[in-house]
């Protein structure tokens, strides 16, 4: 998978190379504002994508501000880690924004949206720098419902940036136009395997939090397993509701699950290689790369419908889909992979054309067009 080595803003270099052969216009100056890979996360491994493929354009100039700066272990108390974190970023914001042209803010939703990008969205005000906010959650209709104040923030920013059609929907039903750009999918070192007759070998690869709902998962795969003794179910990635589930997983009497926490993006390939059937079972979801990995690895794909996933997954044609929180219908379509001809091997071939649509070669230059963009009258809080 990726290798990346992006300049820190603590550092005195930069990540492009110049353009030897002519004299191009003045690179866009571009701060890029999000967590790191020390946080294995949707919005991480896109900005590694970005922080990588940026660092072959001439046109663009992109320094990284980490949200999480590393710490050391006598400092990992919970609140005082969140209070030094936060002195940290802002210091180095405000040492750092006067030499930005434009920048790049990725935004999850509820509270965390006031501890990183708002403070990036004000102090930018006040120093008269172009904003992107990328807003990358797909809780964002509850978001944005039930914090006003955080949409009024939002209108800071010259240039609002989602992943997903379904995003933009949301937003503009609250008065915010957004703006669709895909998330990038990094595939060329996924191998693709076709499974012709698929074992009842499963994966599972979302946080295990709330809105990604994984006990749903957990009860179809038990209904799988009374038909498959053999069947197995490996459950990739963290969270706070890992104790329960691993309880859940033992009063429903699973066998062969295993729970092996985050995985780092260059270990993704071998682990997408070793299933044979994807299992999400989200209430709230936008555009989660793991489906596109999925795409390029011809791993089929059982999904909830929640969010933005129709906008990736259409049923019966590159992968199969039921209502969120439907465990008995989670597992007829998971026991469909396995029983009906060809079914599998079909949805994943059509799946993999879809990869070319999120490649950096029609992703990069929407962010480097958008990087250009003129300040737009802007509104005020």
């Amino acid at each position: 998978m990726l290798k990346t080595k992006p300049t820190v803003l603590a550092n005195a270099s930069h990540v492009t190379r110049p353009d030897k052969d002519s004299p191009p216009a003045p690179p866009i100056r571009v701060i890029l504002i999000a967590p790191s890979l020390h946080i294995i996360g949707g919005q991480s491994i896109q900005a590694s994508h970005l922080l990588h493929r940026l660092a072959d354009e001439p046109s663009v100039q992109v320094r990284f501000l980490p949200v999480n700066p590393q710490l050391p272990a006598a400092l990992s108390m919970k609140y005082v880690r969140t209070l030094i974190t936060l002195v940290l970023y802002l210091a180095r914001l405000a040492a750092s924004i006067g030499r930005a042209d434009v920048l790049h803010i990725f935004t999850p939703g509820y509270f965390s949206f006031y501890l990183f990008p708002a403070p990036a969205l004000l102090l930018a005000r006040v120093f008269g720098k172009r904003t992107i906010l990328n807003y990358h959650d797909g809780r964002a209709g509850d978001h944005l419902a039930h914090w006003p104040f955080a949409r009024r923030l939002m209108r800071l920013a010259t240039l609002l940036i989602v992943p997903s059609d379904y995003l933009v929907d949301i937003f503009a039903r609250f008065g915010l136009h957004a703006t669709r750009i895909h998330n990038v999918a990094e595939t060329s070192a996924l191998r693709y395997r076709d499974r012709i007759h698929p074992r009842p070998v499963f994966l599972h690869n979302r946080g295990l939090a709330p809105e990604y709902n994984p006990a749903c998962t957990l009860r179809a795969f038990a209904i799988v397993q009374r038909r498959y003794p053999e069947a197995s179910l490996l459950i990739a990635h963290d969270g706070p509701l890992r104790p329960a589930l691993q309880s859940l997983a033992v009063s429903l009497g699973l066998r062969q699950t295993r729970f092996i926490g985050s995985v780092s993006p260059a270990s993704m390939g071998a682990l997408y290689d070793s299933a044979d059937i994807y299992l999400m079972s989200p209430d709230a979801d936008n555009m989660p790369l793991s489906l596109l990995e999925c795409f390029a690895s011809g791993l089929p794909v059982v999904s909830s419908s929640a969010g933005g996933i129709p906008n990736i997954v259409e049923d019966q044609n590159t992968g199969l889909l039921f209502p969120p929180n439907d465990h008995q219908a989670m597992a007829a379509c998971a026991l469909r992979l396995l029983e009906e001809p060809a079914l599998a091997s079909r949805l994943a071939a059509k799946a993999q054309l879809q990869c070319a649509r999120y490649a950096w070669s029609n992703i990069g230059p929407q962010w480097i067009a958008h990087y250009r963009l003129p300040d737009p009258s802007s509104s005020s809080v």
